[in-house]
């Protein structure tokens, strides 16, 4: 398996940034390209366990994920189920008080199947992610 973290503190508390992070269709504002539809409701939250949402970046398709974890102002989980290359993709995003703000740790697994590339990928993804998430964060407030 290859895991990858990427960790950062925001100066918002947890609550602004699980709003950030939960919505997933707002995931558009603060992830310039994406077009983000979700095509079926969590249960009971709509955002929640059980949500599933499109995620559009062009070629070669839509990333299509599913809810796993959605504990609010504390942890967001989800895995691919289509358009990923990689396999068995998951993702998690922890947040944490800290002082007047928040550590967010967003980590990316996947199986592994390849030597080399796929870690670098995973590690990619989790900085990305987590920067659009803060830059979303900041345009909140």
């Amino acid at each position: 398996m290859i895991r990858a973290t990427s960790v950062r503190t925001v100066s918002a508390p947890p609550e602004t940034v699980w709003a950030v992070l939960a919505d997933h269709e707002g995931m558009s504002a603060w992830a310039p390209g994406l077009k983000v539809a979700v095509t079926r409701p969590g249960s009971p939250e709509p955002n929640g366990v059980g949500a599933v949402r499109k995620v559009g970046i062009g070629s070669p398709g839509p990333i299509v994920e599913e809810i796993t974890a959605f504990e609010p102002g504390r942890r967001l989980g989800y895995r691919a189920l289509a358009g990923v290359p990689l396999k068995n993709y998951r993702g998690e995003v922890t947040l944490r008080p800290s002082g007047s703000g928040t550590e967010i740790t967003y980590a990316v697994e996947a199986d592994k199947r390849l030597p080399a590339g796929e870690a670098a990928l995973a590690k990619g993804l989790a900085t990305v992610l987590l920067s659009g998430l803060v830059r979303g964060v900041g345009t909140a407030r």
